[in-house]
């Protein structure tokens, strides 16, 4: 019986031992051993059209379900092209490990073809990078890797591994590390009474609850804390989802560039509980300019240190316990009431407003309106970066987390294609809708083929105003004019044809909603082309201007 396999061989039986199903990447010739291997292994090898679509399509991998999601690449450029989606899952805090082939021990050391060094290229923006340096290194370099990503605050890690490396030999005796995952703390008792004491006192204390209490599960118990002390839950963009927006004491999601309604819950509180959230995710000086309200930060690490989030109370351990404890240690408070209501009245109102506008091109809100009208409270819907993503994270009515999927760590266009892929390899019975701008479409439109040549099927919703949006928004805000952001586009329907997708157009308001339906009830790719309306983006910035909380 002939033991030997190579190096390759047993990274693919390390991921195989982590728990591995698919690996997204595309191969080179300092990797072909790898790619061998993995197809003759119980993991599916998902070929994409860019690397950096299977950086994307790991992260939201990752993201939906805790585990690292994997990425593979060759070297030099190949590995280059993966390192955007390993920044986005770093700030976003998503598991991820990226693999990528590295010129052989042998030539390391001098200029050599396609010779970078990638392990320092990544570094910045990985939790842990390193070149896998010898084949016994391998059981442990991987085992390391996934602790690293998987547990809190997780983030992205990057492997190298040499070609030389790659096809040697390895002993029989080197095999995949046992599994384990840390067990988080039970809360501080000490810690826990400081809390309480100024919960007991506040009197108009609010919850901002972020990615770190979906990662965590923490929804139930986040209900259970609110209904028990009747404190009013915004959460961030990341967080959206993690408290039903539907629930009485929802005030929806803080982030918008400006002063939004849900920032008025913020203007009265006097301590905010912090559940999950993470500065990355948003500016604390626009909930707390002054530096003056008092924090309670519930997370399984401490905060990073800024002038407007000074915490007063710290909670360390596992959120779900903390929230729990922290509940039952205030006991009965007197419920207080000052315009929460009147907050969700505003958000109710504005998407009803939308819902009803005939306008064509379309009124963003009447888009969030019939999307949400077109989806499930489970499906999920990735939002792009871009002018889109302000009236999707501000109106969109989220009920579950990890439901509605936005990058707000590194804000990166382009990921909701290829990251749909992700979503729906992950989430197989959910219906997986893209929102993207035309100017984030094309950067990563390719990976359509993927979806229809793997079976995936989504719903990728375009909206088409010949511009970046966004930017033109803030030029217009800034400086009174925009320049430089305008284009022309492709006929969509044809394109999305030429694929062998569904292409639709939308011609009126009220084509949408139906269109939208059609679409995902379909088992294909569907790529509907409509064109908005972002005269309501000053419009809005108006409104916000001149309202005020009576």
């Amino acid at each position: 019986m002939n033991d030997s396999r190579t190096a390759a061989e047993l990274i693919v039986q390390c991921l195989e031992n982590e728990g591995v199903t698919h690996i997204f990447g595309i191969p080179g010739e300092e990797n072909i051993r790898l790619v061998d291997a993995i197809s003759q292994s119980s993991i599916q090898y998902v070929l994409t059209r860019h690397e950096q679509g299977a950086s994307f399509m790991a992260e939201t991998y990752g993201r939906l379900t805790g585990k690292a999601g994997v990425c593979s690449a060759t070297l030099g450029p190949g590995a280059i092209n993966l390192l955007l989606g390993v920044a986005d899952a770093t700030t976003n805090s998503t598991p991820l490990l990226a693999l990528s082939a590295q010129v052989g021990m042998n030539r390391s050391f001098k200029e050599s073809h396609q010779g970078v060094d990638l392990p320092a290229m990544f570094a910045p923006v990985t939790k842990w990078s390193e070149l896998v340096a010898t084949p016994g290194a391998v059981p442990e370099m991987v085992r390391k890797a996934f602790k690293l990503a998987q547990t809190e605050r997780p983030g992205a890690v990057y492997l190298a591994v040499p070609e030389d490396v790659e096809k040697a030999q390895v002993s029989p005796a080197l095999t995949p590390l046992a599994v384990n995952v840390p067990r988080p703390e039970e809360p501080s008792p000490g810690q826990i009474e400081r809390a309480a004491a100024l919960l007991r006192t506040a009197r108009n204390p609010v919850v901002l609850a972020g990615h770190g209490a979906a990662r965590a599960g923490a929804g139930h118990a986040l209900r259970r804390f609110a209904e028990a002390l009747g404190v009013p839950v915004a959460t961030t963009f990341h967080g959206k989802g993690v408290f039903p927006d539907d629930h009485p004491l929802a005030l929806g999601a803080v982030g918008f560039m400006r002063h939004d309604y849900v920032n008025f819950g913020f203007d009265r509180a006097d301590v905010i509980v912090a559940v999950g959230y993470e500065l990355q995710e948003f500016d604390p000086v626009r909930i707390n300019p002054a530096g003056e309200t008092r924090i309670i930060h519930i997370h399984r690490f401490p905060a990073e240190v800024d002038a407007h989030y000074d915490v007063a109370v710290g909670l360390h351990s596992d959120i779900n316990r903390s929230l729990d404890v922290l509940a039952a240690a205030v006991g009965e408070r007197p419920t207080t009431t000052g315009g929460d209501e009147r907050i969700r009245e505003l958000l109710t109102d504005e998407l009803a407003r939308g819902r009803a506008d005939d306008r064509f091109p379309l009124a963003p809100a009447r888009i969030v309106a019939d999307t949400r009208s077109a989806l499930g409270r489970e499906d999920i819907v990735l939002v792009d970066t871009g002018a889109l993503k302000m009236w999707m994270a501000r109106l969109y009515p989220t009920y579950e987390p990890n439901t509605c999927l936005i990058s707000n760590g590194l804000s990166t266009m382009a990921w909701t294609v290829p990251g749909a892929i992700g979503a729906k390899i992950a989430r197989p019975d959910a219906k997986v809708l893209v929102a993207t701008g035309d100017g984030a479409f094309l950067m990563n439109s390719q990976e359509i083929e993927t979806a229809l040549r793997i079976g995936v099927a989504m719903v990728i919703l375009i909206w088409v105003d010949d511009a970046y949006g966004l930017i033109s928004w803030k030029m217009d805000l800034e400086i009174g004019h925009n320049v430089d952001t305008t284009f022309s586009n492709p006929d969509f329907v044809a394109y999305a044809e030429s694929f062998g997708a569904t292409g639709y157009r939308i011609g009126a308001a009220d084509e949408l909603l139906p269109t939208l339906r059609t679409a995902l009830a379909a088992d294909t790719v569907s790529v509907i082309a409509c064109p908005v309306d972002y005269s309501a983006n000053l419009e809005l910035i108006e409104s916000l201007g001149d309202l005020e909380l009576s």
